[in-house]
């Protein structure tokens, strides 16, 4: 069965930088867009980041542009979201997502939690 495990959350203090890596099984990952979403408490979940199928094409969220990065590596069926200059308001959990035009795929997330 499809599984998207993601890993490398934690606590950073702001101003300080993590990568998330999504792990993918069970699917031929580069036939699916790949997404960041996440949710922080109260919140509904949002968007955060996408990459197409070979990697050519990223898009962003305003909040996080110029801060975060997508990528991804095919080769490993992985892929990656660096975050650099953290803020407070980047506390949420972080969701890999997998899309294809009738499937839709989620990992159950990782906590990254930004504090002093």
């Amino acid at each position: 069965q499809v599984q998207l495990v993601e890993s490398g959350g934690g606590l950073v203090q702001p101003g300080g930088s993590l990568r998330l890596s999504c792990a993918a099984s069970g699917l031929t990952f580069s036939n699916y867009v790949m997404n960041w979403y996440r949710q922080a408490p109260g919140n509904q979940r949002e968007l955060v980041a996408n990459i197409s199928r070979a990697g050519g094409t990223t898009s962003y969220a305003d909040s996080v542009k110029g801060r975060f990065t997508i990528s991804r590596d095919n080769a490993k069926n992985t892929m990656y979201l660096q975050m650099n200059s953290l803020k407070p308001e980047d506390t949420a959990v972080y969701y890999c997502n997998a899309r294809q035009l009738y499937y839709d795929h989620w990992g159950k997330g990782t906590l990254v939690t930004v504090s002093s």
